[in-house]
């Protein structure tokens, strides 16, 4: 199977108004040209908002399976926030990277994805919160995304180096014994019982 990143994707953050609050947010990424410097915190040109959730260096990077933006570009136009024929752009999700070949099911923490020139380790699932539902523009979204479990994954930069869209990439397995899929699904139930 290719495996590809089809898109990087980077933003600073910036304040925006959420449900009548004006809310820091960096989840509005935009693709970039060339290559781009990987480093322990993340990519050259990005920022977090808000490292209590997102950043450090766990959670660097954050990679998105390009083969779900069919999905969300149909939800979106069912929920009248987008034309049936307009596509979804790289990063809609919020994501870095826009990857082919990697899906959650596939996913497991510890696995590696080796670029040619840097290497990023899985370490966790994404999980969605008020801010995602904005960037969708639909107040559902983080609601489908659980339970499709569709949710992408952090990436810590075990190599530090550089990355370009275009870039094939290679899964070295890690010890397999927790998945992606897995973790998320059992986090949220687990949020949902409390």
């Amino acid at each position: 199977m290719s495996r590809t990143l089809h898109s990087i994707n980077v933003s600073r953050a910036r304040a925006v108004e959420i449900d009548g609050q004006s809310v820091m947010t960096g989840i509005f990424k935009t693709p970039v040209t060339g290559p781009v410097a990987v480093r322990p915190m993340g990519l050259e040109g990005d920022e977090q908002a808000d490292p209590s959730v997102h950043g450090g260096l766990g959670k660097a990077v954050y990679a998105y399976p390009q083969e779900h933006y069919p999905f969300w570009q149909t939800v979106r136009a069912q929920a009248s926030v987008s034309a049936w024929d307009a596509p979804l752009a790289p990063g809609a999700l919020g994501e870095n990277l826009s990857i082919r070949g990697l899906v959650e099911g596939d996913a497991f923490i510890g696995d590696v994805l080796r670029f040619p020139d840097c290497e990023l380790a899985v370490s966790e699932p994404r999980f969605p919160c008020f801010k995602f539902n904005a960037a969708m523009g639909f107040n559902q979204a983080a609601k489908l995304m659980t339970q499709n479990a569709w949710c992408g994954f952090y990436l810590a930069v075990r190599v530090p180096g550089s990355l370009r869209a275009g870039d094939g990439f290679e899964l070295i397995p890690g010890p397999r014994e927790v998945g992606i899929q897995e973790l998320f699904r059992a986090r949220m139930n687990r949020a949902k019982s409390r």
